[in-house]
């Protein structure tokens, strides 16, 4: 996608209409170092050094805009192992508990796609998704409020803050216009929320 050989997807339009995009491969701190905002979107793990280099990054005045599905939902057309392939699962637990959260999973849920509430009149498409939880411990600066039923955790670290999503099928590119133009709205809204200007 990033060389040019497919046709954007449409959440890369949507955020580069609020800003420019320039994608990393790895968190280090030279990398972080010339960004103010960053968004991470379903990641590999995280190595300790990277883990180490968000913290600092975040505390130091950064701010995140994080989703982390325990459960993707949309199909790859990449093999199993393929970089290119979003992980299926997020493995995340050091960096949030570290801003004492914990992602939870139903694995009793219903597979299939609903509306879940961000507040407001702001909703957001769900499927799969999972929960966050405080823990308590951690960082001693880092305050987390939990909201919208456990999907969403807006935390303040230091000077930096962190909102994270328990979902990503708002990403996926399938379904009517309708559905299409609904994504958009949500991640406008979450985009604004994360970033105010």
């Amino acid at each position: 996608m990033l060389g040019g050989e497919v046709a954007p997807h449409w959440a890369r339009k949507a955020i580069e209409r609020r800003r420019r995009l320039r994608p990393i491969d790895t968190l280090e701190p030279d990398t972080l170092g010339r960004s103010e905002d960053l968004l991470l979107l379903q990641p590999r793990p995280l190595s300790p050094q990277e883990n180490v280099a968000l913290d600092d990054w975040v505390a130091g005045g950064g701010r995140l805009l994080l989703f982390a599905d325990p459960a993707l939902t949309e199909d790859s057309a990449f093999a199993l192992g393929d970089r290119r392939r979003p992980q299926d699962v997020v493995l995340l637990s050091p960096i949030l508990a570290r801003w004492g959260l914990a992602l939870e999973f139903d694995d009793e849920q219903e597979l299939g796609e609903r509306m879940a509430g961000l507040g407001g009149e702001q909703a957001l498409p769900v499927n799969l998704p999972g929960r966050f939880a405080l823990l308590g411990g951690g960082r001693d600066d880092a305050r987390c409020k939990i909201g919208a039923e456990g999907l969403v955790a807006e935390c303040r670290i230091g000077e930096g803050r962190a909102l994270a999503v328990a979902d990503a099928a708002l990403f996926e590119q399938a379904g009517a216009e309708s559905a299409i133009a609904a994504r958009r709205r949500a991640l406008a809204a979450l985009l604004a929320r994360a970033f105010p200007r």
